[in-house]
C-alpha cells in the first residue's frame, strides 16, 4: 500500500531583530531597513513599514519610513513569505551566456517578448526563466521577478537576470548609479557623421498610447549617446550608449534627431526588406552582485542584423574589440 504523501507545509515568515548602531543614527528608517537587510531594496523597506510588518521595540507611535532612528532604537521586522505567482513555468529554450547561483546573462532572440503583457500572455522571456530558474519566483517582487531591464520584442541582445534578492538589489543600484552599462549596435536612416548625444526628455506619446515621444514639458529625463562606425549609400551604422533608460529612448531619441532605426516602422525607419528595426544590444557591462568584481559580456548581432549591413555596403567588424571612447 503507498505510503500517504507528506503535506508540503507552506512558507513561514522570518522575523529579525535589529538594534541601531551609531553608523546607522540618523538614518531614515528605510534607509537603515534597507541597508540592515541584503536581501531587501529600499522600496521593499517602504512597503514593509506601509503594511505594518516593522514594529518599534520601544515606546513609540506607529513607524513611517520617513522618521530618523536613534542609535539604541530597536525594531522587530517580520518579512512575509512571498506571494505566490501565478505565472506560468514555460521551458523554451535559452541562449544563456553567464550563469552562476546569482546571475543569469541571456542574449535574447529577436521577437520574444521580455514579460506578459496586453496580446502577450504567455511563451515569454520570463515564462522560460521560471522554467529555468525555479528559485526565481519573488525576487524583486511576483509580477516581473528577476528582471531589473527590458528590451523590446523586435530589439536582439544582453539582458541580466537577478536570481536573488541579494543580486535584485545590487543591479537595481547599479542601474540607477549607472554603473550597469548597455551599449548597443543600431542602424539608422541616412548618412550621419561624427559622435553626438541626444539629450530630450520622453514621455508617453499624446495620441497613441503605445508609442513614446519626446516630451520637453512633461517628460522623464532621457540620455543617449551616439557614435558613427561607417556610412552606406542610405543607411549608418552606430553604437550607442544609454545613460538613462526610457521605454523606446533609442528609437524615440534617433527618430527625433530624423535618423530613425532602420525598419523601425513605429517611429518612421521603415524600408522594404527591412523586417524588424535593426537595433541589437551588444555589450553589457556591470559589477558581479555578490562578489563586486567587474563582468562584460558581448554577443555579435544576429544574421538578419548583418544581412542588412550587407545590403547597406557596410563592412561587419570584430564587435568585441569595439570600445566605448568618447
Amino acid at each position: 500500500m503507498p505510503k500517504p504523501s507528506a503535506r508540503k507545509e507552506p512558507p513561514r515568515p522570518t522575523t529579525l531583530d535589529l538594534k541601531v548602531s551609531s553608523e546607522g543614527a540618523g538614518r531614515r528608517l528605510d534607509v537603515f531597513l534597507a541597508a540592515a537587510i541584503p536581501d531587501i531594496s529600499r522600496s521593499r523597506a517602504q512597503v514593509l513599514v506601509k503594511e505594518g510588518w516593522v514594529a518599534p521595540l520601544f515606546p513609540s507611535k506607529p513607524v513611517k519610513s520617513s522618521q530618523l532612528v536613534l542609535e539604541g532604537q530597536a525594531f522587530r521586522v517580520t518579512l512575509p513569505p512571498p506571494e505566490e505567482s501565478h505565472l506560468e513555468a514555460q521551458p523554451l529554450d535559452l541562449d544563456v551566456v553567464f550563469e552562476d547561483q546569482h546571475l543569469l546573462v541571456v542574449n535574447k532572440p529577436v521577437g520574444l517578448v521580455v514579460h506578459p503583457g496586453a496580446g502577450n500572455k504567455d511563451h515569454t522571456l520570463l515564462n522560460a526563466l521560471l522554467a529555468h530558474c525555479p528559485g526565481i519566483p519573488g525576487v524583486g517582487g511576483i509580477k516581473r521577478p528577476g528582471l531589473v531591464h527590458r528590451i523590446d520584442k523586435d530589439t536582439s541582445g544582453l539582458l541580466a537576470v537577478a536570481k536573488t534578492d541579494l543580486a535584485y538589489k545590487s543591479l537595481v543600484a547599479q542601474l540607477k548609479t549607472r554603473r550597469l552599462s548597455r551599449e548597443y549596435l543600431g542602424l539608422v536612416k541616412g548618412r550621419l557623421e561624427g559622435k553626438g548625444t541626444v539629450d530630450a526628455a520622453i514621455g508617453r506619446h499624446p495620441g497613441a498610447r503605445k508609442r513614446m515621444a519626446v516630451r520637453p514639458e512633461d517628460g522623464k529625463e532621457s540620455k543617449t549617446h551616439f557614435k558613427v562606425l561607417g556610412t552606406g549609400a542610405e543607411a549608418s551604422l552606430l553604437h550607442l550608449k544609454l545613460e538613462t533608460g526610457r521605454t523606446h529612448q533609442i528609437r524615440v531619441h534617433m527618430a527625433f534627431i530624423k535618423h530613425p532605426i532602420l525598419g523601425d516602422g513605429v517611429y518612421g525607419g521603415e524600408r522594404e526588406g527591412v523586417p524588424r528595426q535593426m537595433l541589437h544590444a551588444f555589450r553589457l557591462s556591470l559589477r558581479h552582485p555578490k562578489t563586486g568584481a567587474p563582468r562584460t559580456f558581448v554577443v555579435a548581432p544576429p544574421e538578419d542584423f548583418k544581412d542588412a549591413l550587407d545590403r547597406e555596403g557596410l563592412p561587419s567588424r570584430s564587435w568585441k574589440q569595439l570600445r566605448w571612447d568618447r
